[in-house]
Order: structure tokens, then sequence, then C-alpha cells
């Protein structure tokens, strides 16, 4: 079966990203393997257009190399995501913890429609925290070297929900 609208599709890779510098070497920053693969509803996935195009038609076993420039990956840092928000939003009783609120950590959270979202603490300013909600991997070029590790239809229930359940 090939990659193709509406099947589930689970990747083994390495992923290496550089920055826009000339000469900036790639660092490796995740790797999937045969014991934890990258499972995604393909159509409905939430990752850039591009990487599902240079996927599309591939079939289990089959390899793949290709790096996502900036523009086709999670765009440039935009500053008007970077906002600061009260400490009081983030308490105990909300489900934070006192130690999740250390600059560097990333808050899980969820937007006004419901859906899971984070934010990374750039820095405590006292009664606010400065939070920078861009992609963790905006500004960056991604370099992908993997193999398809399954190919399948996906379920109703994983087309209504756009996601992969447990494997």
């Amino acid at each position: 079966m090939d990659i193709n609208e509406n099947t589930v599709v689970g990747l083994t890779y390495e992923l290496k990203v550089t920055n826009e510098e000339k000469g900036s070497v790639p660092f490796s920053v995740e790797v999937r393997d045969q014991e934890d693969p990258f499972y995604f509803v393909f159509g409905s996935s939430g990752l850039p257009a591009r990487f599902e195009e240079l996927l599309e038609e591939k079939s289990t076993g089959d390899t793949f190399n290709f790096t996502l420039e900036i523009e086709d990956a999670y765009g440039y840092p935009d500053d008007e995501l970077i906002v600061t928000v009260p400490k009081s939003q983030f308490s105990n009783d909300k489900g934070f913890k006192p130690d999740m609120l250390e600059e560097g950590n990333f808050l899980p959270l969820i937007d006004e429609e419901g859906y899971p979202m984070q934010a990374k603490i750039v820095k405590d300013l006292g009664e606010e925290l400065l939070l920078d909600f861009n992609h963790p991997l905006a500004g960056m070029n991604l370099h992908f070297d993997g193999e398809v590790h399954l190919v399948r239809e996906a379920t109703e229930e994983e087309l209504a929900k756009g996601f992969i359940g447990d494997f």
C-alpha cells in the first residue's frame, strides 16, 4: 500500500536541524527507531505540507532523505507570538506546579478551541512570564533521513480524530 490521503503512516528516522547561517552544521534533535516509530494520519497530521508531499506514494520499506527549508517547515519565528502572561494564570489549582514555571520549560496548554498547544518559558519577569508560542523548530531547516515503517488504511475513528490512538 502506498502513502496517500487517509492512510496511517509509521516512520523511523533521524531528524537533524540547521539554522539559516551559511555553514551551519546539522545536529540531531530526534531519533525515532523501530521500538518507537512516529505515527500520523496522512492528510490531517498538522505536519508541514511539504513533509507529506515528499512522502506521498512511498510504501513500507522505502527509505527517504530530504531537507525542508525554513519556509517549507515551520517558518521563521514571529515576534508577535512572544507575549507576557500573568503568572497567576498558572496556579496549582489549574494543575501547574511551581517547578513547571522555570525558564526553558515548555508549558502544556489548551487553546480556546480545546486543542493542545505549548509555550516555552523564555523569562521569569516576577509577576509575569515571557512565553514563546512559536513552534520549537521555527527558524530551522529540517533534515530527515529515515524509512517508512508502516502504511495502512486509517480507521473511521482515526479519521474523525485526525490522529492515532494507542499502538
